[in-house]
């Protein structure tokens, strides 16, 4: 199977540029199954990194557009590149495959571990929205805290010794005084620096690493032939009409 990672801003021309992108490539096709081939593609255009609601709305038009684009070019499945999954239920009204979220995902997958679950985000302006994304996904009787790093994206990838030392600090918080059962990373470069194993050992709860989450969904729902139901995510009626995505805006 074919599954695009659609990161929801142009990486490949920021601070991380394309090597990052190839990187994460690597990592996704390591963690993928024995036949499946993951590449990650990048937009054209939009926010550098997303750490805000305005930010992900940035990103939501060119992603959605690249979603399609790899539908048409024969893709299987696709992942938003984005803990906040901007886009995410747009894009299905859209496709006929598989779009999932690292933070549907990752939730539904951490809801399962034990009574209760943390999400590590990066800043403090951040608890609130997350701790909306788990009522949206019908978990949150199950969220136990959201706990900021203070770290930006675009800084954990800096010094990674002490990143990972300021993950297992909150994430030893987020268990012992929120008295979580798993944790997971709220953040797709806290996950894409794959020390999720490192945290679990050191803290002593399950680590949910948000873009192995999405990867396995992806695969499990085309592996077994389901994709997202249309009665949920119709496509538009406009275009059900005959309307062309294009034919959408007003110039």
């Amino acid at each position: 199977m074919r599954i695009a990672y659609v990161v929801p801003g142009p990486m490949s021309k920021g601070a991380m540029g394309l090597r990052e992108m190839q990187r994460r490539e690597g990592l996704l096709n390591s963690w993928a199954f024995a036949g499946t081939e993951v590449s990650v593609v990048d937009v054209p255009d939009g926010p550098a990194s997303i750490e805000s609601a305005y930010e992900e709305a940035m990103s939501v038009p060119a992603t959605i557009e690249k979603i399609m684009e790899c539908e048409q070019n024969g893709f299987d499945a696709a992942i938003i590149g984005c803990f906040g999954d901007p886009g995410l239920e747009a894009a299905r009204e859209l496709t006929k495959m598989p779009v999932v979220g690292p933070c549907e995902s990752s939730l539904l997958l951490a809801a399962g571990l034990g009574h209760k679950f943390s999400v590590l985000t990066i800043f403090d302006s951040l608890i609130a929205g997350q701790e909306m994304l788990t009522i949206r996904a019908g978990v949150h009787a199950k969220l136990a805290s959201v706990r900021a790093t203070g770290i930006p994206v675009l800084d954990l990838m800096k010094d990674p010794e002490f990143t990972k030392r300021r993950l297992i600090e909150v994430a030893e918080a987020c268990v012992k005084e929120d008295r979580a059962d798993a944790f997971l990373f709220g953040c797709m470069t806290m996950s894409f620096l794959d020390m999720g194993d490192e945290i679990a050992a050191a803290v002593g709860a399950p680590a949910v690493n948000a873009g192995k989450a999405a990867l396995k969904h992806a695969e499990m729902l085309v592996s077994m032939g389901l994709s997202h139901s249309k009665t949920a995510y119709p496509m538009p009626a406009k275009m059900q009409a005959g309307q062309t995505f294009e034919a959408l805006r007003v110039a």
